[in-house]
């Protein structure tokens, strides 16, 4: 399959987890059935989300639940409901909703980066892939791709905004002890090679994370700005 457009990978995201205003939704429609490439990608997406659907139980909600999902709802959507797969009480966890948002977002990014692993030096595969979201969103900012050599590359996958005099900073933690270390820092959103080759190996559950920094770089040599995105790592399909 060839890869997608790089800048296709925020459509994909925001197409298959209903992000996508309706009508941005029909041209991305009329798109796919003009582009063979990306119409594969958004079924190989829409397929790795349905396994992760295939895990949850069929049950009912509460009824309860039902009566205030309708009364939250305009009249002429009453009727239209679809059958839920959770379990009814954790419908009303927000832990839930926080897996259910990181699983998406993993499942759409891991799609990205089975994408775009031939754009990475040598056209090695990634190891390990990391997804960074914000706080309380589905959408993914970035990986982190770590190929079979243990070099590191970051892939944007949306815009980000950086203010005059501010640059994106990219931190890692292996050790909680030592504290995260500053392995990359760029004035805008673009793909960078992590400078990770000083440190030991990544693993599993890594964390990698994005802050706002002034231009220079953080002047403590630990995150001083806010986060904007972050992820853990797992090894790629």
């Amino acid at each position: 399959m060839s890869p997608a457009p790089r800048d296709a990978y925020g459509r994909i995201s925001d197409y298959v987890t209903g992000e996508m205003p309706s009508a941005e939704a029909e041209r991305m429609e009329a798109d796919m059935k003009a582009d063979p490439a990306l119409a594969s990608a958004v079924a190989e997406c829409l397929a790795m989300l349905s396994e992760i659907d295939e895990t949850a139980a069929r049950l009912d909600p509460s009824s309860t639940l039902w009566a205030r999902i309708e009364a939250a709802l305009p009249p002429a959507s009453w009727g239209r409901r679809a059958a839920p797969r959770a379990r009814p009480q954790l419908w009303e966890s927000l832990g839930f909703w926080r897996w259910t948002a990181a699983a998406t977002a993993a499942a759409v990014v891991v799609l990205a980066a089975a994408l775009t692993y031939t754009l990475s030096a040598f056209g090695t595969e990634p190891v390990y892939v990391a997804v960074l979201v914000a706080d309380n969103s589905a959408s993914p900012g970035a990986i982190v791709e770590i190929d079979e050599r243990g070099e590191a590359w970051l892939v944007p996958l949306q815009e980000i905004e950086v203010p005059e005099g501010r640059a994106l900073q990219v931190w890692t933690l292996q050790d909680r002890e030592t504290g995260p270390v500053s392995i990359g820092l760029i004035p805008d959103a673009r793909r960078l090679r992590l400078n990770i080759g000083a440190l030991p190996p990544t693993g599993p559950d890594q964390l990698f994370e994005i802050t706002l920094e002034p231009e220079t770089g953080s002047p403590t040599g630990r995150p001083t700005g806010p986060i904007l995105f972050k992820g853990t790592t797992a090894r790629a399909l």
